[in-house]
């Protein structure tokens, strides 16, 4: 699953697709609409079919905190890639935090298996070049979606295949490459099976719902530098704890894992999953006290 030559392969057919749009179905903001519709089908289709019962079969014979430790590990490569891109974007202090935790959590979490820098609140973030570009003031040109690698933009795509550089998985042995690029792709679905339920029964038009929740997951992280909320701690539970609420809490280390593998058909993010929460009023502060 070499990202080096799919993506060509992806880019490819997205170009040849787009000479084909009509023009009569596409709306302001996605001149690419029909094109993307139709890739976007095919990849719903090829999720549906393979992605999502591999991923329901890894959550099945894989203990809660087994597939935990393998999202660390893969969040820990991120990390990686998270410093390069910010030392390319100036952001030093970021670049020493995310190193910090890199070597932190190899160290002493077992090769990023415990995710020890989180517990110590050291922030998380989460970088790719295509932010990079951003950054600089590169626009992100039409909304585009991959095949296989699902929603993206110009710039995005672009971004996408120089991660690949960043990625450390390219540099070690082909036999040892390839198990590790298809662990992380299924560990990666597995962790937004939550997320997916919740778009097959909140999106009138799933496409729609995608695309507007990528774009604006861009936009935040370009404009806060890719910073994230301190995630919680990991739920070591029984699976029917965690799906109480109707979904199931994908650790942290999901949206952070090194970029090897394809983005999941889904576009939920956890800020869109959570429902807002009116907080209780206080007590007025000359309410008298009972003694």
């Amino acid at each position: 699953m070499d990202k080096l030559r799919t993506l060509p392969v992806a880019l490819g057919a997205a170009i040849v697709l787009a000479g084909c749009a009509s023009a009569p179905n596409r709306t302001a903001g996605d001149p690419l609409e029909p094109m993307n519709r139709a890739i976007f089908r095919f990849n719903d289709a090829v999720d549906k079919s393979v992605a999502v019962p591999i991923a329901k079969g890894y959550q099945k014979i894989t203990p809660h905190p087994l597939r935990t430790a393998i999202s660390n590990f893969f969040s820990n490569l991120g990390d990686l890639t998270n410093v390069a891109n910010e030392l390319l974007q100036l952001r030093i202090t970021d670049a020493t935090s995310d190193l910090m935790r890199f070597t932190m959590n190899t160290t002493f979490g077992v090769g990023g298996l415990i995710d020890f820098a989180t517990l110590a609140r050291l922030p998380k973030h989460h970088q790719d070049f295509g932010l990079t570009l951003g950054r600089w003031g590169i626009p992100s040109g039409p909304y585009l979606v991959l095949p296989i690698f699902g929603p993206s933009t110009f710039r995005d795509s672009v971004g996408l295949a120089v991660d690949v550089r960043f990625n450390p998985l390219n540099y070690i042995e082909p036999a040892a490459r390839t198990p590790l690029y298809i662990l992380q792709f299924v560990s990666v679905r597995s962790d937004m099976l939550g997320a997916t339920n919740i778009l097959e029964q909140a999106a009138l038009d799933k496409y729609s719902f995608v695309r507007d929740a990528y774009l604006q997951q861009r936009r935040s992280r370009l404009n806060t530098g890719g910073a994230a909320a301190a995630p919680a701690l990991p739920n070591y539970g029984d699976e029917g704890e965690s799906d109480s609420t109707g979904t199931t809490a994908a650790p942290a280390a999901a949206s952070d894992a090194a970029p090897s593998a394809p983005a999941p058909a889904s576009g939920v993010t956890p800020a869109q999953a959570t429902p807002a929460v009116t907080p209780e009023p206080a007590a007025p502060a000359s309410a008298p006290q009972s003694k």
